[in-house]
């Protein structure tokens, strides 16, 4: 258990550790306070190798608190596209707008402050304060909870906020004052290396691997301990790529909600057959020509599931947007128009990149 571990240890081995294995990450070449947060809020949910070219696309058209604090909306959901979770920048965004206003441009060197920003955390704050100001305040992730549980046999269940609130607390004794971001990177650095999430860890390149209770105890498999997640909803979607000669039909969702602001193709719920279909197109005073059967795609929100159908539909031609429907140049939708990657099963049929596949 952690009360029982000392977690001295830990720290001296870790640190020579990272300093001969730790990857080179482009966030990491200048760590800067705005450059940490934007890659610490990029990494949630996101694995490192797809984060880099965002990253780089992001800080390049962005390069500061101020130009995203003034971005227009669907120019900062473009550079987002494909990411998900598009809620992460939109609480970017209106954090970099509180501190234009109450801190002078300047993203506060005070972890207490950082938390009172939009979309920032307590792993977020420590991140931040340990990484790009040295503040000896812990980060802890998913990552810091695995290794954590591990090396020290915890079999608490990491799910509740008083594991998370003891692991802080416990690392908070032993962060090295003048290292602590180091320390911090080191961290999540070993729970995305070696002590990994699936699959057995790399114990026999592991700094620990002399003092680790779950290899001793030969229980790593049953550590960290997690409570299940509720089951995630599942919603039936049918899809409709509408062209129109070179052209596609696209809709703006609400502003609130799921993937509120971006682009998608028209939908409904449920699956509709061939003729149901054609009369839904019908009922948008649309006039098809041709249809085409499309293969059924899923794709895995945190809290819903779409299991969605499609069609390719051919129209007449229409100049004019009706009803929130719009028809777009596909280089045009490229470039401008936010499209979440829940549809990318069926940009295909219109050669219509999204996010990294652009580049």
């Amino acid at each position: 258990m952690l009360e029982d571990f000392s977690l001295e240890k830990i720290v001296e081995p870790l640190l020579e550790w990272f300093q001969e294995n730790a990857r080179v990450l482009p966030w990491r070449e200048d760590t800067a306070p705005y450059r940490v947060w934007v890659s610490e809020i990029m990494l949630q949910q996101t694995r490192v190798e797809a984060v880099k070219p965002y990253f780089e696309r992001f800080t390049k058209a962005l390069p500061n608190v101020q130009a995203l604090a003034e971005c227009e909306e669907e120019g900062l959901l473009k550079l987002w596209e494909g990411l998900g979770y598009y809620n992460r920048v939109r609480n970017m965004q209106t954090a970099a707008q509180t501190v234009m206003k109450e801190y002078g441009g300047k993203i506060p060197a005070d972890y207490e402050e950082l938390l009172k920003l939009k979309g920032i955390g307590h792993y977020t704050a420590g991140a931040i304060a340990s990484i790009a100001y040295g503040i000896p305040v812990p980060a802890v992730d998913g990552n810091v909870l695995r290794v954590i549980s591990r090396v020290s046999a915890d079999d608490s269940d990491i799910m509740k906020q008083s594991v998370r609130t003891k692991v802080e607390r416990e690392l908070e004794k032993v962060i090295p004052k003048t290292r602590a971001g180091a320390f911090n990177q080191a961290l999540m650095e070993l729970g995305a290396t070696v002590c990994l999430p699936n699959g057995a860890p790399l114990c026999e390149t592991c700094p620990w691997q002399r003092f680790c209770e779950a290899r001793a105890k030969e229980c790593w498999q049953d550590l960290p301990v997690k409570s299940k997640a509720k089951p995630r909803r599942i919603e039936e979607k049918t899809i409709f790529v509408i062209r129109d000669a070179e052209r596609v039909l696209l809709r703006k969702r609400p502003s609130k909600g799921l993937l509120a602001g971006m682009y998608e193709f028209p939908n409904t719920r449920g699956h509709l057959t061939e003729e149901e279909a054609l009369s839904w197109i019908k009922e948008q005073n649309l006039s098809p020509i041709r249809i085409q059967k499309l293969e059924p795609a899923k794709h895995i929100f945190s809290h819903v599931e779409w299991h969605m159908t499609g069609y390719v539909i051919r129209v007449d031609e229409l100049s004019k947007s009706q009803d929130g429907l719009l028809f777009v140049e596909t280089a045009e939708s490229e470039e401008r128009y936010p499209i979440p990657a829940a549809f990318g099963a069926y940009t295909k049929y219109v050669n219509l990149r999204l996010g990294n596949e652009r580049f």
